[in-house]
């Protein structure tokens, strides 16, 4: 099973483009990386710029729309994510309580939808199989 964790670091939506981290947190942060890689668990991961570098594009018109950030309307926004693959659900969140999360940080956690999850006919129709590389 696939699990997505998405970090969510509260206040991180009016963060400043230059931004600046905490080394000794990067350096525990990595520790942890290194123990889901260690572990075999892990298929990915990244760190997200704050919402103030980046863009959302909306539909609501039938148009597309761009709006540059920071998002006024935003609670909460991804700082950055971990794609792990691990037996169930308990176990995906028994990585998530191990991160050295400050205070102000959640761990959301997400499974990823498997082909297999699906009847037959949305498999058929559906085709993402031939979509990854």
């Amino acid at each position: 099973m696939r699990f997505m964790m998405l970090m969510i670091p509260l206040g991180y939506e009016t963060a400043a483009a230059d931004v600046q981290l905490d080394p000794e947190r990067v350096a525990a942060m990595m520790r942890y990386n290194e123990a889901l890689k260690d572990a075999g668990v892990l298929i990915t991961l990244d760190g997200l710029h704050p919402p103030s570098m980046g863009a959302r594009v909306s539909f609501a018109t039938g148009v597309a729309a761009v709006t540059d950030g920071p998002f006024t309307e935003a609670k909460e926004v991804l700082g950055g994510y971990w794609m792990i693959e691990v037996g169930s659900r308990e176990e995906a969140i028994a990585w998530a309580k191990k991160c050295p999360a400050s205070a102000n940080e959640i761990i959301e956690i997400r499974q990823v939808q498997e082909m297999s999850d699906f009847p037959p006919e949305v498999q058929a129709a559906a085709g993402f199989d031939d979509l990854k590389s």
